[in-house]
């Protein structure tokens, strides 16, 4: 039998960014939700999509709205995020009523920010795929907020011979690198926990 709570969790190994959906409704509301179903579809012309449950209650809002807007959340957002996974609250309160130039809310402080046009709507399964046509994006220099197994994460980079000396892990000696006394104290630490 299909287990619904081990797909979940299959699906749960997925790495995903966080972001939060922005539309305003007919009488010109704020409306926003965070959802991590996100996707590119198309470079010409250029085209995202993302999902919403059936039994959303900001469905009709989506359906209705002309524009939307896909604001990728940074790494420091968390609470932003979590803000606007909640049902029933002013999830607007203390933000600056802007909107993109596409026609929808915008919120501060983004990784990147994708306007669109609202194109098509499918019904797949218990969801809602919404299809949009970007008109207008930005990105700022910022490690994005992700979300895996159920939690918030980080990105982390390898790191370079340049992050090793700005960290002071390590030292350059004409062209070659050697570890610091805390580079060495770091690696020592790291080699014992992988041994457990």
């Amino acid at each position: 039998m299909f287990d619904p709570h081990a797909f979940r969790d299959a699906l749960g190994s997925f790495v995903t960014g966080v972001t939060i959906v922005t539309a305003r409704d007919a009488e010109g509301r704020p409306f926003g939700l965070t959802a991590n179903s996100f996707n590119s579809v198309s470079l010409d012309p250029p085209m995202v999509l993302w999902s919403l449950s059936l039994q959303s209650g900001s469905l009709p809002v989506f359906r209705d709205a002309e524009a939307w807007a896909v604001h990728v959340l940074a790494a420091d957002q968390q609470a932003m995020s979590d803000r606007f996974a909640r049902a029933g609250a002013d999830k607007f309160a203390e933000l600056d009523d802007v909107d993109g130039a596409e026609g929808a809310p915008l919120i501060p402080g983004y990784a990147a920010r994708f306007g669109c046009t609202a194109r098509f709507e499918y019904e797949g399964g218990d969801h809602a795929i919404f299809l949009g046509e970007v008109t207008d994006f930005d990105r700022r220099e910022v490690d994005p907020l992700i979300y895996h197994g159920g939690r918030y994460g980080r990105i982390m980079r390898s790191p370079t011979g340049e992050d090793l000396e700005r960290e002071g892990l390590a030292e350059r000696t004409g062209s070659a690198l050697s570890l610091t006394a805390s580079g060495a104290e770091l690696l020592a630490a790291l080699e014992s926990v992988a041994k457990r």
